[in-house]
């Protein structure tokens, strides 16, 4: 590809980071993100920024990275052998929010652009994580991604759609991370096509998770709902440290380890042989929540 190509992807993608950071910080109303711009000894850099114990969000990490080598990672090479032998090219923004109070959701989104060589592709997602559930808020998430989808081709949708509640599964608990959302990667052969896609999946991302927010953000709640927003915290550090693709790209390639790891909840805690009381708002998440399922077609 050319060097325009590259310049369009990031470009989007800067600009991207700055919409979500200054509409995060409007809806917590008192927190404010502290940017940390870094490079990369091999090649490339980024500018992570995070916003600490604000009003809504305890924990948000919103970074954008620009990096570039020599050296492929291992997890690249075992998914796209043609790709051996190259250098490579990555840009992308990634976020998660870890929100104060339990009735709203964590969030997860990403989309990157890739090089290596002759070959190149686009990639990302997002996905909704709650803890107590409200099938109104999974609706919305899921009917919001599904519309940018469908202005590109009515398949995308439940395809990337299954493709994330595949790739967003614990298998050593056997269970889902969340609620789902979208998730596709290796997008290659059309370049207009697929940035067209990439941005409208990306743009799309505000309108899903901040009417989400506005509605749960002034629930009340005591220890009993935070202790078990800790407890499935857990869940997404464990997700985190062992199956995702851009965590082990980051270390692979010896990111940066700050950035790599602002994804983590400040705090979170573990809690031996937990199972829910059968009937509670807990036990719901398990067995409503926590199973793939048509939410664009639910009744709410």
């Amino acid at each position: 590809m050319t060097t325009a190509s590259r310049e369009r992807a990031s470009a989007f993608l800067k600009n991207l980071q700055d919409e979500i950071c200054a509409k995060l910080t409007l809806l917590d109303g008192g927190g404010e993100f502290e940017e940390d711009s870094w490079e990369r000894e091999e090649g490339g850099g980024g500018r992570s920024r995070v916003m600490t114990e604000g009003k809504v969000f305890e924990r948000a990490g919103v970074g954008f990275s620009e990096v570039f080598g020599s050296q492929l990672p291992p997890s690249i090479i075992q998914q796209r052998p043609e790709v051996e032998g190259h250098g490579f090219y990555a840009t992308g923004t990634s976020l998660v929010i870890h929100p104060r109070n339990p009735y709203i959701p964590t969030v997860h989104m990403n989309y990157r652009y890739f090089e290596a060589g002759p070959v190149w592709w686009f990639g990302g997602g997002a996905d909704l994580t709650p803890y107590y559930g409200f099938k109104e808020d999974a609706a919305h998430f899921h009917r919001t991604l599904k519309a940018a989808c469908d202005g590109h081709d009515l398949d995308y949708y439940p395809k990337f759609k299954q493709w994330c509640d595949e790739y967003f599964y614990l298998k050593h608990r056997k269970e889902p991370r969340g609620v789902g959302g979208i998730f596709f990667d290796y997008l290659e052969g059309d370049w207009e096509k697929y940035f067209a896609f990439h941005q409208s999946c990306a743009n799309a991302f505000l309108p899903a998770y901040v009417p989400i927010v506005e509605r749960r953000k002034e629930i009340a709640y005591g220890e009993r709902e935070r202790n078990f927003q800790l407890y499935r915290r857990g869940r997404y550090v464990e997700f985190n440290l062992v199956f995702d693709r851009g965590t082990i790209f980051g270390l692979q390639t010896q990111g940066r380890i700050e950035s790599i790891l602002m994804s983590m909840p400040p705090l979170v805690r573990w809690q031996y042989n937990y199972h829910p009381e059968p009937g509670t708002p807990e036990a719901e998440l398990y067995d409503v929540f926590l199973v793939p399922q048509d939410w664009v077609s639910l009744a709410v």
